[in-house]
């Protein structure tokens, strides 16, 4: 019996995602506090870039880490994206685009 390959591709909707999350702070990753909880309740709620859909806030959560540090993202984050159904090589190759897009926007000296 052949072997299935693991996935590599992401789907247009998971791509959109990683696009998106090129934008968010590091700070997107914490819970709010219960201090910011309760400002935004006093002044108006602050925008919440977390998504409802489990998978794809994992994938959000690894691409921000993956936009800020590169190939350096915490084992529990690479745990909890394996977890949520991603394989190892659609890490790979998520990280190989985010490195692509940071070196195309740095200048050229």
């Amino acid at each position: 019996m052949p072997v299935e390959a693991p996935a590599t591709k992401l789907s247009a909707l998971e791509w959109s995602v990683v696009a998106i999350a090129r934008n968010d702070r590091l700070s997107s990753l914490r819970a709010p506090s219960r201090l910011s909880v309760a400002m935004g309740g006093l002044f108006g709620a602050r925008h919440n870039p977390r998504l409802a859909d489990p998978k794809l806030e994992a994938l959000r959560r690894m691409a921000v880490l993956s936009w800020h540090h590169g190939y350096t993202v915490p084992t529990s984050a690479l745990t909890a994206f394996t977890d949520a159904g991603y394989t190892i090589a659609q890490y790979e190759t998520l990280l190989g685009s985010i490195a692509s897009a940071r070196l195309a926007r740095k200048p050229q000296a």
